[in-house]
């Protein structure tokens, strides 16, 4: 090998596919334990619920017991002596009581049996009251048996049991008919922008759009009508974008990511016309691996390919041909990070990668790419190289991780070194000290100039044509500038790492026209009068939006990161449980704090106003639920009662979920081992044993993800993780749901059969980890995990169809029609013509020899 392979190391790459071979040996291990441990960790919260519900049954079944014993001795007393007929009967009434309290009988079937059961005690012949009164005695535990059997609900959630009580106004369950509602969502508006962690996503369209993405959708909003519309046929997140130089077409590239059964998806890149939103072409279907990382079209000849970087170890650059949509060439680039691809504008056989300690230099020619490194020589080598552009010259501009400008130029061959077969090299012909910390960005407007972005200083600063600094401006409350667009040579648009993007001059300063969240989010809570929604998540920021102007309001940072949150019936304040155990409540006019708590230690996961507003519920992971009287129009609290978090009184699990009744008195609540209990508030705070009391109860809201009302929303084979969130409408005809599947699930309420059909809306790119009707049930507000994103769903009613706005292109027309048989037309002959060559391949190797 060494002979051949020249000067190659052939000990080191052993080495290192040994080494590499070696830690995916270990990762491989690790997580194999990881899903060891988590199904012990499962078998031991399963069996603690069980336990837990054995110690709470084991009174009822004791007294149940020692009745039953007692009934027993005073039958076969009757027998033998007739004297023994009164105690006899008062036994059967005690046993009567003890059913109807730990079985929770309904009163008219009980004292009809008591009734006909005293008629026969009170009979003169004593065998034969002894045989009607067995087969009474017999009859009746039928009854209950079968009336058990038909007037509730087993649900198995992981092996644990849920029952549940069909309400009275349900006279035959086996009839109820389930249909998906009449209703339907439509996306309305995307809140949010991915700064953090993408590069190059924001560019202008010709239209006066500006398109970027977050989560599974691609936003084209309008700057000054502040109109927005999408392109939403990506299944997974979209993590690259790039404009075709006719500045209509748009390619972007998306992730992976898995399915619910945990199986890879095909990661690809949709090349899509921006004025229609229609698909022309997928291009590398099951050719890339984990994702797209970066694609860019090419410029001199008018954008006829596509160069696409992908996320496997090798990061592999390939070619494609837009209009067949076909792969004119691939190599692998390198193992280390790849940020960026583009086309020299002026030459198409030429392209330039960045990224981790490099920048490489491509040439494509006949089908094939090669490659020449960029050579820092005297120059500190820096660890990134974040950006690039071309200059008016030729010249190539690189952004790296030292704050430096980089001008890079062909070098001729060190002939003295090398010989007479030295080739042109690319090295730096200048270095620009530009600012504290990375470059991020760089931006070439028309005339020459150059906009570059800084991380660290977070500084916007315009250069001459010879990189002599003009202007500066700095961003310093909306993170790092990871891009700019220009928009007319003196407007600019920037994107920040807080998922901010920001629109203004160096003059006027910069504002913000987008904005988001930066971390998981968990708290959404929706206005009880206006169009105004709250969120609070991981990042400690809590946001009032308003729903109409589809604005962020105000925002104001916390010390501990908000979990949840709810309004103050009457509006004017908000509650905002936090990580720690604390809770707060803020003024929804003047952002301050006017009150200020702390129950347990632990993580808070509800707050919940009563219908009047003159109780607070707060659920926590302490498996307490604690209960305080409102004052003061929400101002002030005092402590009411405390739900006791032991299994033989309460929730053996942290509190998930909760509602109250309409009348302000009782509690439904969810806990974190599958189970419902409710709560008598006006009694003092105590729970109701005999939860068949409480089956024709109507709630304010439904939140509980376990319920009667709601048994339908839970797939087959659901281990209780699978639903996050839930909410019903106030009409009280359709229920939203987030799943841990990146969709939301419309149903019509209720929804007591398994399997109910629904209306599945994609979007997200994360698990959904909460969802809200507004007020007024126009809109549903659901909220991603990790996606940091925000979706307002437009509620379209049955029949009306008037929900959609004129650029949202609900209609096609029948230019559209046409335009896609044709597409995929195309795409039919294309495979027509794929398989024809295949099967002449075969034709050939069978001509030429026995086919193996």
């Amino acid at each position: 090998l060494r002979k051949f392979a020249g000067n190659v190391d052939i000990d080191r790459i052993i080495m290192e596919k040994a080494r590499d071979a070696l830690t995916l040996e270990k990762v491989n291990r690790v997580s194999v334990m990881e899903g060891r441990l988590q199904l012990q960790e499962n078998e031991i919260t399963l069996l603690k619920s069980s336990l837990a519900d054995a110690l709470r049954r084991l009174p009822r079944v004791c007294a149940c017991l020692c009745a039953s014993m007692r009934l027993s001795s005073q039958v076969w007393l009757s027998v033998s002596n007739p004297a023994h007929k009164s105690s006899y009967t008062d036994s059967l009434s005690s046993l009567s009581r003890v059913r109807r309290n730990s079985e929770k009988l309904a009163k008219d079937p009980q004292e009809k049996t008591k009734k006909r059961l005293d008629k026969k005690a009170a009979s003169s012949q004593l065998e034969m009251y002894k045989y009607v009164s067995m087969v009474q005695s017999c009859h009746t535990c039928f009854f209950i048996c079968h009336w058990l059997t038909g007037q509730s609900i087993k649900m198995f959630i992981r092996g644990r049991p849920i029952t549940m009580y069909v309400p009275s106004n349900i006279q035959n369950y086996d009839d109820l008919r389930m249909e998906p509602p009449v209703e339907k969502l439509e996306l309305d508006w995307v809140y949010g922008y991915r700064g953090r962690d993408c590069r190059a996503n924001l560019y202008l369209l010709a239209s006066g759009e500006a398109v970027y993405f977050i989560a599974c959708v691609v936003v084209l909003y309008h700057i000054n009508n502040r109109t927005q519309r999408h392109y939403s046929k990506h299944t997974d997140c979209v993590r690259c974008l790039t404009i075709h130089p006719d500045k209509v077409r748009v390619a972007s590239g998306q992730t992976a990511g898995v399915d619910k059964d945990g199986k890879p998806l095909q990661p690809y890149v949709h090349i899509w016309d921006s004025s229609t939103l229609i698909t022309l072409q997928q291009i590398g279907l099951g050719t890339f691996e984990r994702g797209v990382g970066s694609v860019a079209f090419s410029f001199a000849d008018s954008g006829a390919f596509l160069c696409v970087i992908d996320d496997s170890n090798e990061h592999m650059l390939s070619v494609w041909d837009c209009a067949k949509g076909t792969k004119h060439a691939e190599v692998k680039s390198t193992n280390e990070a790849v940020f960026t691809v583009e086309f020299n504008p002026n030459d198409s056989t030429n392209i330039i990668t960045c990224g981790k300690s490099h920048v490489y230099f491509w040439t494509l020619s006949a089908g094939s790419l090669t490659k020449k490194q960029g050579i820092f020589g005297k120059y500190k080598k820096p660890k990134f190289i974040q950006c690039f552009v071309f200059s008016l010259t030729g010249d190539v501009l690189t952004g790296d991780s030292e704050g430096n400008i980089l001008t890079w130029g062909k070098s001729p061959g060190d002939v003295k070194t090398l010989g007479k077969g030295a080739k042109e090299t690319f090295q730096i012909m200048r270095q620009t000290r530009a600012h504290d910390g990375s470059v991020f960005t760089l931006c070439m407007l028309q005339g020459g100039a150059l906009l570059s972005g800084g991380g660290k200083d977070r500084k916007i600063i315009r250069w001459s044509a010879d990189l002599a600094p003009e202007r500066e401006c700095e961003v310093k409350d909306f993170g790092a500038v990871r891009c700019i667009a220009d928009v007319d040579g003196e407007e600019l648009l920037v994107g920040t790492t807080r998922n901010a993007i920001l629109r203004g001059t160096f003059s006027d300063g910069f504002v913000a026209i987008v904005q988001g969240h930066v971390d998981e989010m968990w708290g959404l809570a929706t206005h009880p009068s206006q169009d105004v929604f709250l969120t609070c998540g991981h990042d400690r920021q809590v946001c009032v939006w308003n729903t109409e102007e589809h604005k962020l309001d105000w925002c104001t940072t916390l010390e501990e990161y908000g979990l949840c949150a709810d309004f103050c019936p009457n509006g004017a304040v908000v509650s905002v449980g936090l990580s720690t155990g604390r809770w707060l409540v803020l003024d929804l006019q003047t952002k301050d704090i006017v009150s200020d708590y702390t129950d347990g230690n632990e993580q808070l996961s509800v707050m919940r106003y009563s219908t009047d507003g003159s109780f607070l519920a707060v659920g926590s992971h302490d498996n307490f639920i604690y209960i305080y009287n409102v004052t003061e129009s929400g101002r002030r609290y005092s402590r009411y009662g405390k739900y006791a978090g032991h299994i033989r009184h309460g929730h053996s699990s942290f509190i998930t979920h909760l509602d109250w009744s309409k009348d302000g008195k009782y509690i439904m609540s969810n806990s974190g081992d599958y189970e419902i209990l409710y709560w008598d508030i006006a009694g003092g705070c105590k729970l109701l044993r005999n939860r068949y009391e409480s089956k024709d109860r109507e709630w304010a809201s439904y939140t509980c993800v376990l319920g009667f009302h709601v048994m339908g929303v839970w797939l087959e084979g659901s281990d209780g993780t699978d639903i996050n969130a839930l909410c019903r409408s106030h009409n009280e005809r359709m229920v939203a749901v987030a799943d841990d599947f990146c969709k939301v699930h419309l149903f019509q309420y209720p929804c007591p059969k398994p399997k109910a059909p629904n209306h599945s809306y994609e979007g997200h790119g994360s698990h959904v980890t909460n969802v809200r009707f507004t007020h007024c049930d126009s809109h549903v507000l659901s909220m991603g995990g990790k996606d940091t994103c925000i979706l307002q769903w437009r509620v379209k009613r049955g029949g009306t169809g008037d929900s959609g706005r004129e650029g949202d292109m609900e209609r096609k027309t029948e230019t559209e029609r046409i335009r896609e048989r044709l597409i995929e037309r195309q795409r039919g002959e294309n495979v027509y013509r794929g398989r024809a060559r295949g099967r002449e391949q075969l034709r050939k190797r069978v001509a030429s020899g026995p086919v193996a």
